[in-house]
């Protein structure tokens, strides 16, 4: 890299904080230095400094052969909020889920050398990757594994925080064991179709309560956590529906309507479009919902509604 592409580059990234800054992203005086340090552009080799620095611009780092993208370097703008959910502190261990290289970069500028990171990912080519664009930029103390992070790091364990950097359809219960009791999960997770990066913190209870949340769009979870991609339907008999949108040009945004087969398609498609309607009386714009994580091994009864099962617990949301 010339001189006049490092000057380009300091250059861009000090308009991508400000951009952050006037999004609202960054709220606090860590997460603002870490991105105003970290140069991101050497973490995307090969992609131009424009792209590198657009506040909200994934870059994609690996595909299949079918083309579908495997592994990306999220938006800044989304990995600044996950930051920023997280309520990172100086000295504090975290583990992230996925590597890329420059989240991790990030939390080792936000720990400081009293803290640790360590940072896992399935996929061997990712890991080289990373690893050798945190030794490029000195970033060479945090520690990246080769690993299924379905089972976490039990070796660095316990984690004050967990970030997860994949669409998870569920929690595994080895990210529990490893939270300290204080502790925090941010992760992107998957409730009907719609992923959220949530931030959970323990309940004491044994489970996790929400402290935020907000939409967001991840690669999914690789390794035996992973699972296909649905939508929410809703079955009768011989008889389904599921929701659809389609764009809306007078508005510039998107309808929702629901499509159905079967025998009883009309009743069913009837149905369908009466609970979206009682969620838009009852629930939208009325308030934050809490969304609480039960595992199998916590004590506390599930309640009978807003009730969502996953593999290792269940997911309940409730509205005030």
């Amino acid at each position: 890299m010339t001189t006049d592409d490092s000057q380009a580059a300091t250059k861009l990234r000090a308009t991508m904080v400000s951009e952050l800054h006037d999004l609202g992203a960054i709220r606090s005086e860590s997460v603002a230095a870490a991105v105003a340090t970290v140069p991101r552009h050497l973490f995307a080799p090969g992609a131009p400094l424009e792209d590198a620095y657009a506040a909200d611009n994934p870059l994609v780092i690996k595909r299949d052969v079918n083309g579908k993208a495997l592994s990306s370097m999220s938006a800044a703008h989304i990995q600044v909020v996950m930051l920023e959910q997280a309520g990172i502190e100086a000295g504090m261990r975290v583990l992230e889920i996925g590597s890329g290289g420059y989240n991790a970069a990030l939390l080792a500028e936000i720990v400081g050398e009293q803290g640790r990171v360590t940072t896992v990912d399935i996929d061997p080519e990712i890991v080289e990757r990373a690893g050798a664009c945190l030794r490029s930029t000195g970033y060479d103390h945090i520690d990246v594994v080769l690993a299924d992070a379905e089972e976490g790091v039990p070796a660095n364990a316990p984690y004050d925080r967990i970030i997860v950097t994949a669409g998870a359809w569920d929690i595994p219960p080895a990210w529990l064991e490893q939270l300290s009791p204080d502790g925090r999960i941010v992760v992107p997770l998957r409730l009907k179709g719609v992923t959220r990066t949530i931030a959970f913190y323990c309940d004491g209870e044994g489970g996790l309560i929400s402290r935020s949340y907000g939409p967001c769009g991840f690669v999914p979870f690789q390794g035996a956590g992973s699972t296909g991609r649905g939508a929410p339907v809703l079955m009768r008999g011989g008889s389904f529906a599921y929701r659809t949108s389609r764009e809306n040009e007078e508005t510039g945004g998107y309808e929702t309507g629901v499509i159905a087969h079967g025998p009883s398609a009309e009743q069913i498609a009837d149905r369908y479009v009466e609970s979206l309607r009682r969620w838009a009386r009852e629930h939208h714009r009325r308030g934050a919902a809490t969304i609480r994580y039960l595992p199998k091994s916590a004590a506390v009864p599930a309640p009978s509604s807003g009730l969502i099962i996953k593999r290792h617990g269940a997911v309940v949301v409730s509205w005030p």
